[in-house]
């Protein structure tokens, strides 16, 4: 049976907009990414987003590159999954496989406000580029 209050969540969503906000609430960032969130009925999720036109690795090599090339492509792409919970106003995803080696077994929040067939996830203030940062992004759904 699915739990009522992640019945809203379920399926997949395109990444619309992201934008990073300063302790103060200004705006630091807009950024261009394109990616995915995707939840699932029994309660896992996966999310993946990348900036918009990171270069190619000039050898081609999925496992080759340049320290360059795999710092770039490291710095421009967020990958993690695992299972999720939704409480009150918040949405909980347990990371069980991330890009970021640090979130390997976290429990981050996420504050939610659905809006038509957008939704939008904004994270509590943390270290981004040695900025304490809160991040926005808005999905619409597929």
């Amino acid at each position: 049976m699915i739990d009522l209050a992640r019945e809203d969540f379920i399926g997949t969503w395109r990444l619309a907009s992201v934008e990073t906000r300063k302790e103060d609430g200004s705006l630091h960032r807009r950024g261009s990414r394109t990616g995915y969130i995707i939840y699932s009925a029994d309660g896992y999720m996966s999310v993946a987003f990348m900036k918009e036109g990171r270069s190619e690795f000039a050898s081609g090599d999925i496992r080759g590159g340049t320290v360059e090339e795999k710092v770039e492509a490291l710095n421009g792409y967020i990958s993690y999954s695992g299972r999720y919970e939704v409480a009150g106003d918040s949405v909980y995803h347990h990371i069980e496989v991330s890009l970021f080696p640090n979130w390997i077994g976290d429990k981050q929040e996420r504050f939610f406000e659905f809006d038509g067939n957008r939704l939008t996830l904004s994270t509590p203030l943390q270290l981004v580029g040695g900025m304490m940062l809160s991040s926005h992004l808005v999905w619409e759904r597929v």
